[in-house]
């Protein structure tokens, strides 16, 4: 059901030098890095930490999360898209290849009621 989930940090750097520490403990690595959100795994990232935004919905005390859903195919990841907006989720990023994650990663990004950031994803392509 989870595929990945994300955290935001009020001291990025801060937080990636723990979790830096603590995760290797564990056999993790950061695997990717993208300055403003590291995700932390074995082969693949599950785990996530972001800068804080300093505005908007995810900004302030109650911080969002974020939740990647494994979905079966891509069109269930559209299909998940469609129902989500239907409910009057706010859109973050339409169906597609993510191919700066890996190949095959195809996902979509709404905003929750509550300002939650879920995500619907398969790892094999369109």
């Amino acid at each position: 059901m989870i595929d990945h989930f994300g955290i935001n940090c009020s001291d990025l750097a801060r937080s990636a030098a723990f979790y830096d520490d603590v995760l290797g403990v564990l056999g993790y690595r950061r695997v990717l890095d993208f300055g403003v959100a590291i995700g932390y795994g074995d082969e693949a990232p599950d785990f996530w930490i972001s800068a804080q935004p300093d505005e908007g919905p995810a900004s302030g005390p109650n911080r969002e999360i974020h939740v990647g859903f494994r979905a079966k195919d891509a069109e269930a990841v559209r299909e998940f898209f469609a129902h989500a907006v239907a409910q009057g989720a706010e859109v973050l990023h339409e169906p597609r290849l993510w191919p700066e994650y890996h190949e095959g990663y195809f996902g979509a990004f709404v905003r929750d009621p509550d300002g939650n950031n879920v995500e619907a994803v398969c790892h094999t392509g369109e």
